[in-house]
């Protein structure tokens, strides 16, 4: 079964610790752009924290980009072959997510290999925003709140030809019940 990494954005307080253990992991330096991780902030308002991560995509764009055919997807991960990999940073380019990066200090693109299936990100978290789950489980969180939030409306304003309309919803009392 395919697991990839999912965000909670709500939960990241941006202490970047996952970017850190990410460059040590890899790299063994306590540098965070060197990280195949980064935590994007945003502010003043709306304060947003978000760590970016790659998607693992099932037709990933950063291999389709490569001409040296680097990045190949196996075991569910997109994995680069620094053998194979001509430095041309095209796949950095062409992620869609802006989740591969490159370094002046490093020769090739510095890409997500999900820690060979145990990200160390996921296991120093201290929030748990960043989480590994099982690919077909990827949106649950979003439906829930969806529905939850539907579940709470009373109404619906929209415009329709120009004019205002409305949609109640029926309320249901402990009586219907």
């Amino acid at each position: 079964m395919a697991k990839k990494l999912a965000v909670i954005p709500e939960l990241c307080s941006g202490c970047r610790i996952c970017e850190l253990v990410c460059a040590i992991e890899h790299f063994q330096v306590n540098n965070p752009k060197k990280s195949a991780i980064r935590v994007l902030v945003t502010y003043p308002h709306p304060v947003v924290r978000m760590p970016i991560v790659c998607s693992q995509c099932k037709i990933p764009a950063c291999a389709e980009a490569c001409p040296g055919e680097a990045l190949k997807k196996t075991q569910h991960v997109v994995e680069l072959d620094k053998e194979l990999c001509i430095s041309c940073m095209k796949c950095v380019e062409a992620c869609p997510f802006g989740a591969m990066y490159a370094h002046g200090d490093v020769d090739n693109p510095i890409k997500c290999d999900m820690c060979g299936g145990d990200p160390q990100c996921v296991k120093r978290c201290p929030k748990g925003a960043i989480q590994l789950i099982p690919e077909q489980a990827l949106g649950e969180a979003k439906r829930m709140n969806n529905v939850l939030s539907y579940a709470h409306m009373k109404e619906i304003e929209y415009m329709e030809k120009g004019e205002k309309k409305t949609i109640r919803y029926a309320e249901i009392g402990k009586e219907e019940l």
